[in-house]
């Protein structure tokens, strides 16, 4: 590759061979425009898309989640995220309907023990003013009795229990309250202890009920949740395809697009192509290896990362000389505008050098369009030009 010091043709090279039509010019510009707005959205949902597997990714490593396969087989079986919600509603109604029932048995339980003759004490909440009990609260952080609990489980408005442990906690602490703030040898204390002995035998006897709800609570509450991942899975999956599908269409029609922005610019001729290899000369390892990156996606064959690389510039196609043109072209203005600061031994050097990786990520449609967009709006410029 010759290396020639000639400055590279400026923007107003990309002319017509013929006076365009600004009209056209507008019309071609307003449809790479429309691309460039449909590839915006497609990659926000395509982000979207990979957030939520790279997030799923990371739960079944936690978890050690079955693979692919096993989800592949659930899909089938998953209709839509509105029925798992509906059917996770309808489980949880049921066992909220099962939970009550064990706390109508534990009632019956607290019914017997509020019949022995020592519960008198504790069936009404303390008469601290009446007796007297001045530093009762100062004792007692949270007074308990019977006739709250019984209000607690009656309550219809949605203040009531909801687990049956919840009222075995508020029993023991009626007899904790009692035996907290009546000293042992009392005949309260002494009664809140023997009753406590009795609720506790009665307890041991219910609780293999309650353990056997809270285990299938914790399997349908799992299940609920597997297929609610599925159904998410499945829905993502069906918005990749489309996605896919829609990409597809937009490449092709940028291909029109730049195929009809190359047609109508003018041939480049061999002092252009000098010109563009002297420019490439200078540019930097990081941007030459871009441009090689360039010339290789329209040339399979061409090894852009080999130890030597031998560029044919008569052999690219014109839109890889115009692609080329206009990325050299702002290379070498950043690196004009970098060099000042380079010298003067300053954080700028590491700033560009993550802009420049940056910009090395784009995906190859964006580049396209930005390539389509400067032809179309330096032929509209020149078309204004008086001839």
């Amino acid at each position: 590759m010759e290396a020639v010091a000639a400055p590279l043709p400026d923007s107003g090279a990309a002319v017509l061979d013929h006076n365009p039509n600004p009209a056209e010019v507008e019309v071609l510009t307003l449809r790479v425009d429309e691309v460039v707005q449909k590839v915006d959205k497609l990659e926000e949902k395509v982000n979207e898309v990979e957030q939520f597997y790279t997030n799923l990714s990371k739960k079944q490593q936690q978890t050690g989640s079955k693979g692919s396969s096993a989800v592949k087989e659930k899909e089938k079986q998953v209709l839509s995220m509105r029925k798992q919600q509906q059917d996770a509603s309808r489980r949880e109604a049921a066992a909220a309907k099962r939970m009550q029932e064990l706390m109508r048995q534990l009632g019956t339980v607290l019914k017997q023990l509020t019949m022995h003759k020592w519960a008198w004490p504790f069936m009404q909440p303390v008469d601290v003013k009446g007796l007297a009990l001045h530093d009762y609260f100062e004792v007692i952080d949270k007074p308990m009795d019977f006739s709250t609990i019984k209000n607690q489980m009656e309550a219809k408005d949605g203040t009531g229990y909801k687990n049956v442990r919840e009222i075995c906690a508020d029993v023991r602490l009626i007899f904790k309250n009692a035996m907290k703030y009546n000293e042992e040898g009392s005949d309260v204390n002494f009664m809140a202890r023997t009753l406590m002995v009795r609720f506790e035998e009665k307890w041991l006897q219910f609780l293999p009920k309650v353990t056997e709800e809270e285990r299938r609570r914790e399997e349908e509450e799992a299940e609920a949740q597997l297929d609610m991942q599925l159904a998410q899975e499945a829905a993502h999956a069906k918005i990749t395809k489309d996605l896919s599908n829609e990409l597809y269409d937009l490449d092709m029609h940028l291909e029109e697009l730049r195929e009809m922005v190359v047609q109508n610019c003018r041939k480049w001729s061999t002092e252009d192509k000098r010109k563009l290899g002297g420019a490439l000369t200078r540019l930097s390892p990081e941007d030459l290896t871009k441009a090689l990156e360039i010339v290789a996606q329209n040339n399979p064959g061409f090894q852009a990362t080999a130890e030597e690389v031998d560029l044919d510039i008569d052999a690219q196609s014109e839109s890889t000389l115009w692609r080329l043109k206009f990325f050299v072209r702002d290379a070498l203005e950043a690196q004009s505008k970098t060099a000042p600061a380079s010298t003067g031994g300053n954080t700028n050097d590491d700033k560009n050098v993550n802009n420049n990786n940056v910009t090395s990520n784009n995906h190859k449609r964006k580049r396209e369009i930005c390539d389509a967009i400067a032809i179309a709006k330096t032929a509209k410029k020149r078309s204004k030009k008086p001839s």
